[in-house]
């Protein structure tokens, strides 16, 4: 199911105004704790984010986005390599006192925002722009930063006391981005799953029903069964897509369940994700 313009701009909003209240309700003290995202500390998570809005907002506002290409500048011989640019973005602010940090993410963040409110309908619906993965359409670049405000929140979440917080609609469109990546992350496997197709139906927060194609492009006709699927919780099943959660955690604990071709679909789940 895609969203309309302005219900997505409107869950682009409130996620990021509820990050901006679990940064409020934060201790002083959790920013220079480990968080759940392996490597780094609670501060350099929200540096991650605010490096990507930075990039984010500046595509489209019809500028340059200044640390991709100084990153492709500095290694042009090498493919983009993502964690290297992420971990070369954290450290570029590893002097900024966790203040200056927060509050940059939360310019960055509105300015993505009130950029995106610009663009033309035609621009929204036609324009492409030069993401780290490749040519992305605007409404799931802004999908892309729910997922991202979303995955992150819960990372620091998980360290700072304040716990998870499961919200239907950035827990929908984690699994719905994963889903439609699907022929991509395959493919990235090197798996080709051509004229293939899956169901997953989920329930809880985030609830919702895709029957997916796994080749690129590839659209199930009326009437089609899948030839794999999946039903389990959405909650558990957007942290596998986030890569916290691993496929192996959700099935023993029952959260998923698999049916059909059950190699497929649990070739399917171990590759699903929902970011490049």
């Amino acid at each position: 199911m895609s969203l309309d313009r302005e219900t997505l701009t409107g869950i682009a909003h409130a996620e990021r105004q509820r990050l901006g209240r679990m940064i409020q309700f934060s201790e002083p003290s959790t920013w220079d704790l480990p968080s759940a995202c392996s490597g780094w500390w609670n501060r350099d998570v929200m540096a991650h984010l605010a490096a990507g809005d930075t990039a984010a907002a500046q595509l489209v506002a019809g500028e340059a986005a200044q640390e991709l290409e100084g990153f492709r500048a500095a290694n042009p011989d090498l493919p983009f390599d993502l964690d290297g640019f992420n971990a070369w973005t954290v450290n570029r602010r590893s002097g900024l006192s966790t203040r200056e940090v927060l509050t940059l993410w939360g310019q960055a963040a509105g300015s993505f925002l009130a950029h995106s409110a610009r663009l033309s309908d035609a621009d929204w619906s036609e324009r492409r722009f030069d993401w780290v993965s490749g040519q992305i359409a605007a409404q799931y670049l802004v999908q892309s930063r729910i997922v991202e405000w979303w995955l992150h929140g819960e990372d620091i979440r998980a360290t700072n006391g304040l716990g998870p917080q499961y919200e239907h609609w950035p827990i929908f469109l984690t699994v719905d981005l994963g889903v439609r990546m699907l022929p991509w992350a395959l493919a990235q496997a090197g798996e080709s799953l051509a004229g293939l197709t899956v169901r997953i139906d989920l329930e809880g927060a985030g609830q919702g029903s895709w029957h997916w194609g796994l080749g690129a492009g590839e659209v199930p006709g009326g009437g089609r069964e899948p030839d794999a699927w999946m039903k389990g919780r959405a909650p558990q099943f957007a942290l596998v897509a986030g890569q916290r959660l691993s496929p192996d955690d959700v099935l023993a604990a029952g959260s998923v369940s698999l049916g059909g071709d059950i190699a497929l679909a649990e070739l399917i789940l171990r590759h699903i994700r929902a970011y490049a």
